[in-house]
């Protein structure tokens, strides 16, 4: 072999390599003879494989600590390396820099160059003696899972029968299969003794099931086996985000019928149609702002629709509540009405309502059933009690009292000399006797109307019908 193929860099350039091959890049500056297609050749990057790759020593630090603080070091540990705000020391009530104790050692600042896959490699840096502690934490946790299993094992032997019995009266129960190698027993997704949907009901006018959306349809029965077990169907479907889907849905199809250029379909690109769905909605949003904006500038009014942020306190009562919601302890307050209570008027003693009879209401105070009347007091009730005795006729009437023409009172039926006079004066000019109008006797009141009264009302009583009754001759 010659020398020249032995030592490259000293053989003779070739006239026949073009030029372009031969020219060195201009990012490489290196004024050096040597190797003129050096550029071209292979180079060695051994350095840069991830086997070569090197990793800092964490948490390494440089011999012993310093015996007092210096100056420019960390105020908290007392480490020359970092500052206080970066120190990774638990943060002490009095640093190193006014205590001058417990200095710890300098940190290691280690320049680790890594290449491209070096700096991507997600285990650059494992330790893999870490996971020896693993591995012995999970022998040791299989070693006690065996020795219960065999102790376990014993003690079912010694009782007189093992599992196997067990296993196959689990595996006689209907939806569970058992496979014995090893002794694990499944239950199926739909026991095979259940009956289908759509077996249920076989009647034409309640629900019925379609199998391709393996859902009950035209739910047209209520009150029957096959309505009832899909009762629950609609829930589903209307919760979560099922409903969210549903709108999505319609505005799919409603942006197909009006012939959008962003027509929306989603089953083939949903992330598109939501997209699109989003940007709407943010632009409907900013239409409706920007309207309202407008409205704001024309007419004014914003500082009404400025939300007051709530007020919120603090207190250090202790509140207790009872199931109800009720405050424990507190008074049961009345609830009040909407009209003014406790209100007295017209010198009452006692509200209006207070009293009730007879359908009507009243005072208490006095047993008036007028409201703007005035109290009479005891007295009003006296009366009001007489008045309704002597409306059911439980009392006589009192005598009527009468006035002579000498200004003396006197009351019928005393004395005879009384009773005469009355006699005599009660007679008019035709000698027929004169009613006095006043009230009607108890007698009278049971006794009912006479024809002689009626044929004296029908005298006195002014005929309105007669067409004459009111005519004055004025000749």
């Amino acid at each position: 072999m010659s020398s020249s193929k032995r030592n490259p860099e000293k053989q003779a350039k070739n006239e026949y390599i073009p030029h372009f091959i031969a020219k060195k890049p201009f990012y490489l500056v290196d004024d050096t003879e040597g190797d003129y297609l050096e550029h071209q050749r292979l180079q060695n990057k051994k350095d840069l494989d991830l086997a070569n790759q090197k990793w800092y020593d964490r948490g390494k630090r440089s011999g012993p600590a310093a015996t007092k603080f210096r100056k420019g070091s960390c105020e908290n540990c007392g480490a020359m390396t970092h500052k206080a705000k970066d120190c990774l020391s638990r943060p002490r009530k009095k640093g190193a820099r006014w205590t001058g104790q417990d200095i710890q050692a300098d940190e290691i600042i280690q320049e680790v160059e890594l290449g491209w896959d070096g700096k991507r490699d997600r285990w650059n840096g494992y330790d893999s003696h870490e996971h020896k502690k693993v591995v012995e934490e999970h022998m040791r946790m299989e070693e006690l899972r065996r020795e219960s299993e065999q102790k376990s094992t014993e003690d079912a032997e010694m009782e007189g029968g093992g599992d196997e019995d067990k296993y196959a009266e689990e595996s006689e129960m209907p939806g569970q299969t058992y496979d014995a190698a090893s002794r694990i027993s499944t239950r199926n997704l739909r026991i095979r003794e259940d009956t289908a949907k759509y077996l249920l009901n076989l009647d034409l006018d309640s629900a019925k099931y379609d199998p391709k959306t393996r859902t009950m349809v035209d739910r047209g029965a209520t009150q029957d086996q096959a309505a009832a077990l899909v009762e629950e169907d609609n829930f589903m479907r209307s919760s979560g985000d099922a409903a969210e889907f549903e709108r999505l849905q319609r505005a799919a199809w409603e942006s197909r019928e009006r012939g959008n250029k962003t027509k929306m379909h989603l089953q083939a690109n949903p992330t598109e149609a939501e997209h699109i769905k989003k940007k709407e909605q943010q632009a409907a949003g900013e239409k409706r702002a920007k309207e309202r904006k407008a409205l704001l500038e024309r007419y004014g009014g914003e500082q009404h629709l400025v939300d007051k942020p709530p007020v919120l306190e603090e207190e250090e009562r202790y509140i207790e509540y009872t199931p109800s919601g009720q405050v424990k302890g507190r008074e049961k307050t009345i609830a009040k009405s909407k009209y003014m209570e406790d209100k007295l008027t017209n010198n009452h003693t006692a509200v209006w309502g207070s009293w009730w009879q007879s359908f009507k209401w009243g005072f208490a105070c006095c047993h008036s059933t007028v409201k703007n009347s005035y109290c009479t007091g005891e007295e009003g009730i006296r009366a009001a009690e007489e008045a309704n005795k002597l409306r059911l006729g439980l009392i006589e009437p009192p005598a009527p009292w009468r006035v002579e023409q000498g200004g003396q009172e006197e009351q019928e039926g005393e004395g005879v000399e009384g009773g005469d006079s009355a006699k005599d004066k009660s007679k008019g000019k035709d000698g027929e006797d004169h009613v006095e109008k006043g009230k009607r006797k108890l007698k009278e009141l049971r006794d009912g109307v006479t024809e002689k009264d009626m044929e004296q009302y029908r005298k006195q009583q002014k005929l309105y019908n007669d067409p004459m009754a009111n005519f004055v001759d004025t000749v």
